[in-house]
């Protein structure tokens, strides 16, 4: 029976509101990047996640560097361009052959703020109750959290998505097939230069 939990960080977008180049602009120190995948490597490191991929665009090798040094095995997606479905799918097909693979961490990977007690909680309530499981956070509680622990029994849903479509639409429709678990602080994701330029002021 499958029962260990693995990392899908969706790293392929253009960025185009960013105006290109997001995910290794600096933040802190260190690239964008770094900071959700070295989050899901301490989650690694800690038995919590069995390993993870990092799903790309094609031949951007700056951008692998980075989330191999993390200890993720790089997925390139020759469809980055049409959007999240196709990443998703991607990522989800690579982990898809491992036996003991239960359940996908779905990484946002322009999201700094990603805490590692974040996914030893959803971790725990998927053990524990055997669903899917996603994070709300008190500074947004109405507003769907990330990352998502999918259980793979849901994994199917990934093949009805299309476009810059994620799962949020088809998870809010199957609620009994979702557990939230209530965490502290928040989040975000940054899609402009502002928002990376706000959040530099924040904690996290």
């Amino acid at each position: 029976m499958p029962t260990q939990a693995y990392a899908v960080v969706l790293a392929a977008g253009s960025g185009s509101r960013f105006g290109g180049g997001k995910l290794v602009a600096p933040f802190r120190g260190k690239p964008l990047v770094t900071h959700a995948a070295l989050a899901v490597a301490e989650a690694i490191g800690r038995g919590l996640l069995a390993g993870g991929v990092a799903v790309l665009p094609e031949r951007d090798a700056q951008l692998a560097w980075h989330l191999d040094l993390a200890g993720l095995r790089p997925i390139e997606n020759p469809e980055a361009g049409t959007g999240l479905a196709s990443s998703l799918r991607c990522g989800l097909a690579a982990i898809e052959d491992l036996p003991d693979a239960g359940a996908a961490l779905i990484v946002l990977a322009d999201q700094p703020f990603l805490r590692v007690e974040v996914i030893e909680a959803l971790v725990a309530a998927w053990r524990k109750q055997g669903r899917s499981a996603r994070p709300r956070y008190a500074a947004r509680p109405d507003a769907p959290g990330h990352p998502v622990l999918l259980d793979r029994g849901l994994w199917h849903l990934a093949r009805e998505l299309t476009g810059d479509h994620g799962l949020g639409a088809l998870l809010a429709s199957r609620p009994e097939a979702m557990t939230t678990v209530d965490v502290s602080g928040a989040n975000p994701d940054v899609d402009t230069r502002g928002d990376l330029s706000q959040l530099e002021g924040q904690d996290g």
